[in-house]
Order: structure tokens, then C-alpha cells, then sequence
């Protein structure tokens, strides 16, 4: 197998895994959470176990440690390595779910705090992983890929829900104890795809630094191990102050906001509506689908098509920006004002027009449309700029992600529709303006090389 292939063949894995691990979890968290959204007398599996508040202080724990460890976590890949450090974040998830086979409160939150550092260690990783298995030429088409293959897992979690539970009002013990064992399974095969991933020969020239192939390499002294940890916390904080890490946040910033609004706000918004009758319940899974076609639609044509672009990521955020600006403007119609902060009863309030669950559906796809523009396009150029410095690069990415998530999980339960959406807008635009800026200033640099700008 040539280089490439096997390049290619890693970051195929890699999509793979986190599609098995982020099935099981998104799945497990719709289970835990999603349905304590809706109104008595449908099927409430966590109700049994824990109350709605307990499962939102779990997502605000989930988020705050996850953003603290965003700051470690570069010094514990440069130490453990990328491979092992997924390894071992995959087995804490897999025991996450795994508390909800036989839940206690304890263990609950315990479980909380781990999955938080887990996700930290995880995702500064993955760009790392992503980042070595790159280069210039490919590293839009990878990013492509792995962000296609990730998101089939909100699909496929979605879909289960919408035939599985269709209907119910009840799940027994039986059957919650079955559902979260092969969850369980399901995300523990995606831990132990993570040893398929091979590693990458060093074709640096001697001398020649390379902080990712520093990562990878193994080293039996500790205060080596020390010393790579030290260096990797330094980089961090250095990078946190460059203009360009300073100007991306901005947009990582807008994708923290969306990202809340689209996997859980919009849920609850969608769940609240009154005069979605019968199917407002069963809508959210549904909407939960579309947001998936979305994602994978977007992180397979973005992938595919990203050798052919003369113009670079620009066009890509472009049409990301416009997609939400009219999912925004169509929610904005749809919705009634107080949805995200309705009563268990719902609401029966009407916006500018009669609440259509057409339109509804149709939003949640340009929702995860637009999601996959940015985030595919915010990979790609932090693999582009920090080839060398990758996992501080996107340990930075995650910690400013987190931080605004977890902002947005706060307010979303005081702010009505309108707000949100205002903020996601303001956000937004000039999330876009400060990525055009980077993304010029990178053509400018390629141009320099001699490389050829379409080939990003």
C-alpha cells in the first residue's frame, strides 16, 4: 500500500470510529435527554433515573471540565501519543454509557467528569491524527471525509429513535437495559477501530522539525515525556495570542453557538409547538435525521469537490453563512417566540405564520448543512496553517468551541427565540468576515510558495 492509500485508509478509520463512538453517545444522550423534553405521558426513559435538571448540570459538568481540559490535553497527546490517547478516550466514553445499563447518581456524575477530560484528549487527537495523515493538497478532502463519516452518526442515532420509539409510552427496564448494552458495544467497537490506524513513516530530512511526528514517535525517558508535555502546554498558550488563532476564533466562537442551537435548542423549540399535534414529539427524531443528511451531505461534497475549487474555503463558508441566515429567517417565521422556554404543556403561541412541520424539517437540514461548511472548512485551514503544531492548534479549536457551547446551553434557557437567533446572527457575519481574512492571508502565503491556491 502506497503512502497515500494508506494516508487515505487512516483518516477513513478515523471517520469510522468516531462514527461508532458518537453513535452510541449522541444516541444515548437523545435517549437521556431529548425525551424528558416532552410533555407527560410520552416516553421518558430518564425520568426513572434522574430528573431533567440533574441531565442538564450533567451537560453544563460535560462542557465546563471539557473546556478546562482543553488546555492539558495537547501535553497528554505529546506524551501518550494520538492512537492511544483516542483508545483510552473511547473506553471512557464506552463507560459513560455504560452507567446508564445500571445508573446511580454517584456514577452518573462521576462518569460526567471523565467524559469531559476524555472529550478534551479525544478531539485534540483526532486534528492531530487528521493533521499527520494531511498535507496542503489533501487536507481539504480529508477533512471532507472524516467530517461525512462523523456525522452519519447523528442518522443513524436519529433514526433508530424515530422507528424504534415511535409510539411508545413506555420502555421498560428491559428494554432501557438492552438499548444501552449495545450502545455500549456499538461505541467500544469504534474505541477498538482505533487500532487499525497506521502509523505514519517520518520523511522529514534529518534535523528537520516536526511536532507532529514528534507526537507519534515513542520515548522511553520520562523527562523526555516530561519535556514534550511542557513544550506542548507552551505552544498552546503561545498560539492562543496569533493573529490568525485570534481572528478563527471568531468563527469556532459562532460554531460553539450553532451547535448548541441546532442539537438542542431546535429539538426543544420543535417539541414545544402545540399545533404540531400528534407529531411534534416524533418530529424532533425526525428533525434530528435531516440535520445528519445535512452534515453528510455537506462533509461529502465539500470533500470530494475540494480539488476542483479555484477559489479556496471562502466560497464553502459563503455558503454556509447564507444556508443559516435562511434556516434562521425560516425559524424565526415558524416558530412561536417562547418556544425554547415553554412549559412542559408547550404552546400554543403562532408566529408570523402557521407553525408547518415542512418547513420545520426543511431547516434542520440547512441547519447541519451549514454546520458541515464550517466546521470542515475551520479542519482544513488549521491542518493548512498548524501542520507542525497541530494538537495545540486544535485544542485551541475545542476550547473556544466548548467555552461558547456552553454559553449557549446557559442562555438558552432564558432567552426567547428572536434573541438567539440575533446572536447567532451578529456572531455569525462577523465570524465569516475574520475566516476571510485568514483564509486571504493563507492564499497569499501559498501563492508565495509557488503552490497552486485551488489545490487547498
Amino acid at each position: 500500500m502506497s503512502s497515500e492509500s494508506k494516508k487515505l485508509f487512516n483518516i477513513i478509520i478515523l471517520g469510522v470510529s468516531f462514527m461508532f463512538i458518537f453513535t452510541a453517545f449522541q444516541t444515548c444522550g437523545n435517549i437521556a435527554v431529548g425525551v424528558n423534553l416532552n410533555s407527560p405521558g410520552h416516553v421518558s426513559v430518564l425520568l426513572s433515573l434522574f430528573n431533567h435538571l440533574s441531565c442538564l448540570c450533567s451537560m453544563s459538568v460535560i462542557y465546563g471540565v471539557f473546556s478546562a481540559s482543553n488546555l492539558l490535553s495537547p501535553s497528554v497527546v505529546a506524551v501518550v501519543g494520538p492512537q492511544l490517547s483516542m483508545v483510552v478516550s473511547g473506553v471512557f466514553y464506552s463507560l459513560y454509557i455504560a452507567v446508564f445499563i445500571q445508573p446511580t447518581t454517584w456514577a452518573f456524575y462521576t462518569a460526567s467528569v471523565f467524559i469531559g477530560i476524555a472529550a478534551a484528549v479525544l478531539w485534540t487527537a483526532q486534528g492531530s491524527c487528521l493533521t499527520v495523515n494531511s498535507d496542503e493538497n489533501t487536507i481539504g478532502r480529508n477533512s471532507g471525509v472524516f467530517w461525512a463519516l462523523l456525522q452519519s452518526s447523528l442518522f443513524f442515532g436519529n433514526l433508530y429513535i424515530y422507528f424504534a420509539w415511535q409510539g411508545k409510552t413506555h420502555i421498560s427496564e428491559s428494554d432501557r437495559r438492552t438499548v444501552f448494552i449495545a450502545l455500549t458495544v456499538i461505541s467500544l467497537v469504534g474505541t477498538v477501530l482505533f487500532f487499525l490506524i497506521r502509523k505514519q513513516e517520518d520523511t522529514k530530512a534529518p534535523g528537520e522539525e516536526d511536532s507532529a511526528n514528534e507526537i507519534l514517535g515513542d520515548s522511553s525517558s520520562a523527562r523526555n515525556k516530561l519535556m514534550r508535555a511542557v513544550t506542548a502546554f507552551k505552544k498552546s498558550v503561545k498560539l492562543s495570542f496569533t493573529k490568525e488563532i485570534l481572528l478563527l476564533s471568531v468563527t469556532t466562537a459562532y460554531t460553539g453557538l450553532e451547535l448548541t442551537f441546532f442539537s438542542g435548542v431546535y429539538g426543544t423549540c420543535i417539541g414545544a409547538v402545540n399545533r404540531f399535534g400528534s407529531d411534534e414529539k416524533s418530529l424532533i427524531g425526525l428533525s434530528g435525521i435531516f440535520i445528519g443528511v445535512g452534515e453528510i451531505l455537506g462533509g461529502g461534497i465539500f470533500g470530494l469537490l475540494s480539488k476542483s475549487s479555484r477559489f479556496g474555503r471562502n466560497p464553502v463558508v459563503m455558503l454556509g453563512i447564507i444556508v443559516h441566515f435562511i434556516a434562521f429567517y425560516l425559524i424565526f417565521f415558524n416558530m412561536p417566540n417562547d418556544a425554547p422556554i415553554a412549559p412542559m404543556e408547550g404552546t400554543d403561541d403562532v408566529a408570523y405564520m402557521i407553525p408547518s412541520k415542512e418547513v420545520a424539517i426543511f431547516c434542520s437540514f440547512l441547519l447541519g448543512l451549514g454546520d458541515s461548511c464550517f466546521n470542515t472548512q475551520l479542519l482544513s485551514i488549521l491542518g493548512f496553517l498548524y501542520s507542525e503544531d497541530s494538537a495545540p492548534a486544535f485544542a485551541i479549536f475545542k476550547f473556544v468551541q466548548s467555552i461558547c457551547a456552553a454559553v449557549a446551553y446557559f442562555y438558552s434557557n432564558y432567552f426567547l427565540l428572536q434573541w438567539q437567533l440575533l446572536i447567532m446572527v451578529v456572531v455569525g457575519f462577523f465570524g465569516t468576515i475574520t475566516f476571510f481574512t485568514v483564509e486571504w492571508e493563507a492564499a497569499a502565503a501559498l501563492a508565495a510558495r509557488g503552490s497552486d491556491y485551488s489545490s487547498i
